[in-house]
């Protein structure tokens, strides 16, 4: 990959681009400094990924994608864009052709799965007082508590959207997995992060929140993927 790919961070559900806060001044202090993190709508798989191809044409050369969570869903259907070089997985679903997010959870659901509730417009939340102990139990009250009243809501039919073309079937990969993860259960993390062939897997003693309660290790991996 060359020297200082532009990084595009994709973050997941019940989340924002705010979520990456804590990772991007370490990127940045580390010479990344073409750096841009989507605001996905989480209306579809179809508009989640077109928003991402978007940006990765405003980079204007080499991308490296990280996704978080369902970001990574995202960034397994924007990947195949000519300009990306690389894929970094942060706690994140990696899904196959004709999988889907939902699909892989329903299959071995994750603890946290029972705090999550449908709205009367069909947008899924954790319930607010079940946030810290599924989402983030490894940060602290307060942070939590931030996390429960921001979080951004996902259209349910976007658990059920497929992928088309995986892009980590083309790009080198790199891969995170949070051993003590409520909402993608670790073994479904082992699973993808298996069968991807990727060039490097780390395990975390950490919650869904990774790129929160431990930013020094998440920033590393992407640092070291950046730089091939």
């Amino acid at each position: 990959m060359p020297a200082n790919p532009a990084i595009i961070l994709v973050h997941g559900f019940w989340g924002g681009a705010a979520h990456w806060a804590k990772v991007i001044p370490l990127l940045h202090a580390a010479g990344l400094d073409s750096l841009h993190a989507v605001e996905l709508p989480l209306t579809s798989l179809a508009d989640d990924a077109e928003r991402t191809r978007r940006m990765i044409a405003q980079a204007g050369g080499p991308v490296l994608l990280v996704g978080h969570s369902y970001g990574g869903a995202v960034i397994t259907e924007a990947g195949t864009h000519p300009d990306v070089q690389g894929l970094v997985y942060i706690a994140a679903f990696a899904p196959d052709a004709g999988e889907s997010a939902g699909g892989i959870t329903q299959a071995n659901p994750p603890e946290g799965a029972a705090a999550i509730a449908p709205d009367s417009d069909g947008y899924l939340w954790i319930a607010q007082d079940k946030y810290h102990d599924n989402f983030c139990q490894d940060l602290s009250a307060q942070e939590a508590l931030v996390m429960a009243v921001t979080q951004k809501a996902p259209l349910g039919s976007t658990f059920g959207d497929t992928i088309g073309t995986p892009a980590w079937r083309s790009r080198d990969c790199w891969y995170q997995v949070s051993d003590h993860d409520r909402m993608i259960a670790p073994a479904n993390q082992v699973m993808m992060s298996g069968r991807m062939n990727a060039r490097k897997v780390i395990h975390l003693h950490a919650s869904h929140a990774s790129l929160a309660s431990q930013p020094g290790p998440v920033a590393d991996l992407i640092i070291e993927a950046a730089r091939g």
